[in-house]
């Protein structure tokens, strides 16, 4: 009888603590987590899909729904400014880099908080990526001038500082909290 006690309370510590390695581990989904929401638009005002952030443990979950967008594989990246002025984007400024990191995941001195891997988009012009960056904050994607999404021409080397050689500019969203 204390034998069987004994191995009943060892299941249930064992099974407890896996229970919280699961609430620890990093990009489980965070009950009441905030969400932040940017419509991607062309230059000309076109709607070409949306972006989200979500507050998950320990990092942020960026996803991206493309629609109608030009076929191929394009560079995306957290703009470290929530504006989205037309024609070039150029008002987003360079990329969300909290940690003050190179740009690109194979650079061994990188990556920036806002480097996402490449959006490869279909001949039906659509695309969706997903992705966890470990420690980022929505405090810092939403900080005093906010943050936007870009995607970009072509697509991102992944290496060369600062934004991969991916080009121009070509869809933009501001993040806005949802």
């Amino acid at each position: 009888m204390r034998i069987a006690i004994i191995g009943t309370a060892a299941l249930l510590t064992l099974g407890l603590a896996a229970c919280n390695q699961d609430k620890l581990a990093v990009g489980a989904p965070m009950a009441g987590g905030a969400r932040a929401v940017a419509t991607l638009q062309t230059a000309d005002g076109a709607a070409v899909g949306t972006a989200s952030a979500s507050e998950v443990a320990g990092g942020l979950r960026f996803t991206i729904d493309a629609r109608g967008m030009p076929s191929g594989t394009h560079g995306t990246h957290v703009h470290m400014v929530g504006r989205c002025d037309a024609p070039d984007f150029t008002t987003a400024g360079g990329h969300w880099n909290p940690t003050a990191m190179k740009h690109g995941s194979m650079n061994p001195q990188g990556p920036h908080g806002g480097d996402l891997p490449n959006l490869i988009v279909g001949t039906d012009g659509r695309g969706t990526l997903g992705i966890t960056i470990p420690g980022m904050t929505m405090a810092g994607l939403f900080d005093a001038d906010g943050s936007a999404l870009v995607v970009h021409a072509a697509a991102d080397d992944l290496m060369t500082d600062p934004s991969g050689n991916s080009g121009a500019r070509i869809a933009c969203g501001v993040f806005g909290a949802a």
